[in-house]
């Protein structure tokens, strides 16, 4: 099962779920609060894996920026 984030508007908190796919848009409580405006947030994550010469590369990426695998990021403006 994947954990989800989600984000509680009525005490601006965010937090993770275990949920099955089928149950991710689902109505869920705020642990913090019991807040009921809920709702889904992105999630990110990096991958990197060795290129053929050793050296870390991002994977799904086509950044230049040695330290994100975004297109464009604040850090490499590219």
């Amino acid at each position: 099962m994947p954990i989800y984030e989600y984000y509680c508007a009525d005490c601006q908190t965010k937090f993770e779920a275990l949920r099955s796919m089928g149950q991710a848009d689902d109505p869920i409580v705020c642990p913090r609060c019991g807040g009921t405006h809920t709702s889904r947030t992105i999630s990110l994550c990096a991958a990197v894996s060795k290129g053929k010469s050793g050296d870390s590369q991002p994977l799904g990426g086509t950044s230049a920026c040695a330290t994100c695998t975004a297109a464009t990021c604040s850090a490499c403006k590219g």
